[in-house]
């Protein structure tokens, strides 16, 4: 396939094909200053850049992960440590989520008096909402303070 055709069928641009090949996440065929051709692999070897990128994974990170033939060679532990960043990027937001949602439709007269909105707000002014985006979980609500993650 001609690079038109990879980029038309993978839904990327050229100029991104032209980027992984120079990185060495893919190959063309052919000689050298013509125009690039591709084995019909290389859309999996695009599917398996794209799933990577889409869990957080660098080019560097998915390229380790690439064999020279372009078939994965997962690295395992990368692979855990990155879904643990997943998980707890998942509970932060549903730390946040749960406090909108409670401020949205908090009884209290006001929101300075509602004791759940002040402790997210104290949360948040402290850094540990952003804290917690690198290892951290916010702690059971009303308590006010942040606990690490456990280590694995």
């Amino acid at each position: 396939m001609d690079i038109a055709e990879v980029a038309r069928r993978a839904g990327v641009p050229a100029s991104t094909l032209r980027y992984y090949e120079k990185k060495g996440l893919i190959a063309s065929t052919g000689p050298q200053g013509a125009r690039r051709r591709f084995a019909p692999g290389v859309l999996d070897q695009l599917a398996l850049i794209a799933l990577g990128q889409t869990a957080g994974l660098s080019l560097d990170e998915i390229q380790s992960m690439l064999s020279p033939t372009g078939g994965p060679h997962i690295d395992r532990q990368l692979l855990s440590a990155k879904a643990d960043d997943i998980d707890a990027t998942i509970k932060q937001l549903r730390a946040v989520s749960r406090g909108l949602r409670h401020a949205a439709a908090c009884p209290a007269s006001s929101h300075a008096e509602c004791p759940t909105f002040q402790g997210l707000l104290k949360r948040a002014a402290s850094g540990a909402l952003d804290r917690q985006r690198v290892g951290r979980r916010l702690a059971p609500a009303g308590t006010g303070t942040v606990m690490r993650r456990k280590e694995r």
